[in-house]
């Protein structure tokens, strides 16, 4: 069984990393929407008109199962591409929502995102759904993908805007921080040193391949571990610093293809 991944840009690399690892014997396709990012910025029906092309892209180039590794995307169009398409759809909300609710000493959640994904509430619902007496404040952290799109992750300017949306949450004093978006991880260290080394923070990208895990085992789908899946990487358009943050995400050269969508 093939594995199809897509995101708006590079945040998803971190979804893929986690799934090659926990499952390398499996063929896995990705496609970053480079030419379109960032989609927290759009509307709605444009975010489900490119999760939808996505999803045809990747099916025609053989995937059998989705993987939604963009959380803006998640959020607005899950429902209609399992409802549009006869295969397994995986998205990350779901994992991440689930582990935070899971943590019996978990009182006090922050959510960072886009503004898509903060705007429709879905991880505080779902939180909330499991776990009442959990206190969720979110905040929307637009600058945030563009400048890792731009490669912009060790600079001051990125400190110094991690550091101010960061500071709503810590005057609050949370004990656990979910990155609401599959571009955060790559700005992790910044996070984690801005909300204070004793909040945990929650990367998506491994619940969700913990996630795909379970339920390959479940269905007995689980192949030899002496077998090695072949992994392909699609573009719609390739940005300067995506071969670089691609490389330092999974140690070695990444060859990229570019592949266009229906409107891309």
């Amino acid at each position: 069984m093939k594995i199809g991944i897509f995101d708006s840009g590079l945040g998803g690399l971190t979804v893929a990393r986690a799934i090659v690892d926990t499952l390398p014997e499996y063929d896995m396709i990705y496609f970053g929407d480079t030419a379109r990012t960032p989609y927290g910025s759009k509307s709605r029906e444009t975010v489900i008109q490119y999760a939808c092309e996505n999803t045809e892209l990747l099916i025609k180039k053989g995937a059998e199962l989705i993987v939604m590794a963009c959380n803006t995307a998640a959020s607005v169009a899950t429902e209609v591409l399992r409802q549009k398409y006869d295969l397994p759809i995986f998205e990350v909300i779901t994992p991440a929502a689930s582990l935070v609710a899971s943590f019996q000493n978990t009182h006090r959640v922050g959510i960072i995102g886009t503004r898509a994904t903060i705007n429709s509430n879905v991880y505080t619902d779902k939180i909330s759904k499991d776990r009442p007496d959990i206190q969720v404040y979110a905040v929307p952290c637009p600058l945030l993908v563009p400048l890792v799109e731009e490669g912009w992750i060790d600079k001051p300017e990125t400190r110094m805007i991690v550091k101010k949306y960061l500071h709503p949450l810590k005057v609050r004093q949370i004990d656990t921080l979910i990155l609401a978006c599959t571009h955060y991880p790559i700005l992790k260290p910044i996070i984690q040193k801005k909300i204070g080394r004793r909040v945990r923070v929650i990367d998506s990208a491994l619940a969700v391949s913990h996630q795909l895990f379970l339920y390959f085992k479940e269905n007995d789908l689980i192949l030899k571990k002496d077998q090695k899946g072949s992994c392909q990487f699609y573009v719609s358009d390739i940005t300067p610093y995506f071969e670089k943050i691609a490389q330092s995400i999974f140690k070695r050269k990444i060859p990229l293809e570019v592949a266009s969508t229906a409107s891309s």
